[in-house]
């Protein structure tokens, strides 16, 4: 009787799975593709060979091509984006706001509200509804349709610089790439409180809230959900609340806003993690007035995806991009740069040549 052991290793952003299949001393010799086919369900022959075009099959740590031959003892490893729910995407002719395009993959600025891909409640006006209709003229190298190929989600009322695939080896590479924590990612957040330090790191495991599913929760001793690394700088102290960077090290579901909502720091305005209450400041009604000024100008929580560094999956070139931040969160900063000038009680007031400083760095944002 053939045996062996076959399981999901840990998954990034829950679009990709990589298993670990140990043959055993029974099997006979088999081509690594066919072995694969009778092993892993819902997962086509093509996508296999797409895998070990992609250098992402390997027997003993090493690529191997798609005729190898699996013989007994041989470690198997497969990388594979996790297959698609089924959900058919009607092309609609939403604006897009393109970065760079070629024929492998798309860089786009995603806009608030926008959801990234169909769902439960959302089965039209997404993201990939946009991208379907955008690409219906195009053809890949083969001849076939393009259609838009996830390796990375950003949520729904985040904005910022979202990577998709065109084609199956592209989105294999670059999944692989999110997976290996080689994708260099910035957010800029504006977050209640103010900072002791000027930069840190939050490690503790993310996973969903055993009281609500919905929210995603930090367990600190890791005895549940995955393992989660944010970096954090300040850009600019505000005094109730700051203006930070954010690089991530993994990418997990709601990693920034369950992290700072972890160390006290919710996201200005993230009414999921209670950000849309007012944490920090005064108990004037001027003030309380001001912030819910800001509320209505920023309906969302305070997070933009602005930097995306990534190798192109074919050309093998290192490509960056920067994106700008949106007007909702440019304007909001404008008017805390304003409060905090001309509202500051004195005793809060810094030396000028801090503030000039703080200013500039501001500026170099917009």
């Amino acid at each position: 009787m053939i045996e062996e052991t076959l399981e999901p290793q840990e998954e990034e952003n829950e679009l990709f799975e990589n298993y670990r299949i140990e043959v055993d001393k029974g099997q006979s010799l088999l081509r690594i593709d066919k072995f694969l086919m009778d092993r892993l369900e819902q997962t086509s022959r093509n996508k296999i060979q797409q895998a070990a075009k992609a250098d992402c099959i390997k027997v003993n740590d090493k690529p191997v091509k798609p005729n190898y031959k699996v013989k007994p003892g041989d470690i198997v490893q497969i990388f594979l984006p996790t297959a698609p729910r089924e959900i058919e995407i009607i092309p609609q002719d939403i604006p897009l706001n393109i970065v760079y395009e070629d024929e492998d993959l798309i860089v786009v600025n995603k806009q608030p509200e926008m959801v990234v891909h169909p769902g439960y409640g959302n089965y039209t006006g997404t993201l990939l509804n946009a991208l379907t209709f955008h690409f219906q003229n195009q053809k890949d190298k083969e001849g076939n349709p393009v259609r838009p190929l996830m390796v990375h989600r950003i949520d729904k009322n985040t904005t910022g610089l979202l990577l998709i695939a065109k084609n199956e080896v592209s989105q294999t590479i670059l999944a692989k790439q999110f997976y290996d924590h080689s994708v260099e990612r910035t957010y800029t957040a504006l977050v209640w409180g103010d900072f002791d330090q000027m930069e840190g790191t939050i490690e503790g495991n993310i996973g969903r809230s055993l009281k609500d599913r919905r929210v995603m929760q930090v367990f600190p001793e890791g005895d549940y959900g995955k393992t989660a690394i944010t970096h954090w700088k300040v850009l600019f102290r505000f005094g109730y609340i700051t203006l930070i960077q954010c690089r991530l090290e993994t990418g997990r579901t709601h990693q920034i806003r369950a992290h700072m909502k972890y160390i006290g720091h919710p996201l200005f305005n993230d009414e999921t993690y209670g950000g849309d209450q007012i944490i920090k400041g005064t108990t004037y009604s001027k003030y309380k007035q001001f912030v819910q000024n800001c509320f209505k100008l920023l309906p969302r929580q305070a997070l933009h995806a602005t930097t995306l560094g990534f190798v192109h999956p074919i050309t093998k070139e290192n490509i960056f991009f920067e994106s700008n931040l949106p007007e909702d969160m440019k304007n909001v900063i404008e008017k805390w740069e304003h409060y905090i000038n001309y509202n500051r009680p004195q005793e809060e007031e810094t030396d000028e040549e801090t503030i000039n400083q703080s200013k500039h760095e501001v500026s170099n944002l917009k």
